[in-house]
């Protein structure tokens, strides 16, 4: 019973800190990847052959 109880409080921290992490809304890593990818597509998208 002690070892399930472990694992699913493990469990819900590991998603409290993706949440808090990964999926945050205007910081989180997602947000980040998302601003830097469009500013890289805007960028490629300007070039002139």
């Amino acid at each position: 019973m002690r070892n399930i109880l472990m694992t699913v409080m493990m469990i819900v921290v590991v998603v409290l800190l993706f949440n808090e992490i990964i999926s945050k809304d205007s910081t989180g890593t997602q947000a980040q990847i998302e601003t830097q990818g469009n500013a890289a597509n805007t960028k490629i998208g300007a070039i002139n052959p």
